[in-house]
């Protein structure tokens, strides 16, 4: 048993049967100690509501809990977690939400209800097959701020290297400057093969996301989204070729934003993106 009097998540894991599905994009955590180390990584939770996607059979859940946060609101996909997830409710009472689901298609301010007073983290192992998806729905709301003060997010490290990448390196690409335009990013510690089962066959990271204000020249969400798929999507050629996919000549509105046409995609900062983006709507 261990300090929340439930016992370990390996017998947990037995006693429901709960081998992990690759078709859910599970690898299930054991270790309490690095699930509070996740947890603490998030900051002071003890006023605190976190939303939490994939917890599976509730290790990070019970790092959350044992940590302090005033209440977690979890969204499962797999009816099997849901009897071992009750568990750790009957332990905290009115302190764990557990909603089955499919998290891409969650109106999360709905499920979180009255968050007044209360900070509200996004806190989550993510499931492989589904966390750029999450990701991505988060970062790119047409409204910002967001309904969330902080992400915490655990990714595989190629991922999180992608997140958090900056300009004229291989990482660096669409994701890089969707997340950087509107947040703060950086890898907080990665997490070995072996603290999951079963060990999958990369290392995963830690993310950490922070929100800040859009810049005074961010284009509409939207056409940011369509300018970075385009530079991106043949990321080897020069914008004056890549462009083209917009269906307009690109050579102009290049020249607007002072961006070289035998520029790169890798090679622009967020603000020349943005400055991109905002002259692409004024083609």
């Amino acid at each position: 048993m261990y300090e929340d009097g439930l016992p370990p998540l390996r017998e947990t894991i037995e006693k429901y049967g709960l081998n992990a599905k690759k078709s859910l994009g599970q690898n299930f955590l054991t270790d309490l100690n690095l699930t509070c180390k996740i947890a603490r990584s998030a900051g002071n939770l003890e006023n605190t509501i976190i939303y939490e996607v994939g917890p599976g059979p509730g290790a990070l859940t019970r790092g959350l809990l044992m940590s302090g946060a005033k209440k977690v609101v979890a969204v499962e996909m797999d009816p099997r977690c849901i009897d071992a997830l009750k568990e750790i409710q009957a332990a905290y009472p009115n302190k764990l939400d557990v909603i089955q689901g499919d998290a891409l298609k969650m109106d999360e301010i709905a499920l979180i209800g009255n968050a007044e007073g209360c900070d509200v983290k996004i806190v989550a192992n993510l499931p492989y097959n589904v966390g750029t998806a999450l990701l991505i729905k988060w970062m790119t709301g047409d409204k910002w701020t967001p309904w969330f003060n902080s992400l915490t997010l655990m990714f595989q490290k190629e991922v999180g290297q992608r997140i958090t990448a900056k300009p004229r390196t291989k990482a660096y690409g669409r994701l890089s400057v969707l997340c950087q335009a509107r947040a703060k990013s950086y890898v907080n510690f990665d997490v070995p093969a072996r603290a999951f089962i079963p060990p999958p066959k990369v290392t995963s990271s830690i993310i950490s996301i922070t929100p800040h204000d859009e810049p005074e020249n961010y284009p509409p969400q939207k056409t940011l989204e369509i300018v970075t798929a385009a530079a991106f999507g043949q990321r080897r050629k020069m914008l004056r070729a890549s462009l083209k996919s917009l269906g307009v000549n690109p050579l102009p509105f290049l020249a607007q934003a002072g961006i070289k046409e035998t520029a790169r995609a890798e090679e622009l900062s967020i603000e020349e993106f943005c400055r991109l983006a905002k002259c692409y709507i004024l083609k």
